[in-house]
């Protein structure tokens, strides 16, 4: 299985600019690989990749220090 990116760069949802996003250091959990920017304007922007229930439930959250729970 490849490594998943470092960064990835998406359109701000606010503003239109470009957002850079950073992957997030998690435990050995492989289900979900969570990233997190923030743009120029100051919205936070969250990605994930994985399990689709965990990336739903990190996307949605609010929380600066996210945990995949079993």
């Amino acid at each position: 299985m490849s490594k998943p990116a470092r960064f990835l760069t998406f359109k701000c949802a606010k503003c239109a600019k470009p957002v850079k996003v950073t992957l997030q250091k998690v435990s050995a959990c492989s289900h979900i690989q969570p990233y997190q920017g923030i743009c120029e304007c100051g919205e936070i922007k969250r990605h994930a990749t994985g399990n689709p229930d965990a990336v739903k439930s990190y996307v949605e959250s609010n929380e600066l220090h996210w945990h995949h729970h079993h």
